[in-house]
């Protein structure tokens, strides 16, 4: 059975890899037939939709 291939990058917890999204803002459509929408963008991860590889636990001592 095939294994599935781990992801290369970390994906955002916050916006599941979709970082920028644009939102309708209910208005309607203007007279040329635009909708009016809202640019939104993922503050975690900065509309990267990837964050930081958590860092490596280093073990001091003996």
């Amino acid at each position: 059975m095939a294994q599935p291939t781990p992801a290369r990058s970390r994906v955002c917890r916050d916006c599941d890899g979709f970082p920028t999204v644009a939102v309708s803002s209910g208005l309607g459509r203007d007279h040329a037939g635009h909708l009016h929408v809202i640019k939104a963008t993922c503050r975690t991860c900065k509309g990267l939709g990837r964050t930081a590889p958590a860092p490596l636990l280093v073990s001091a001592g003996r």
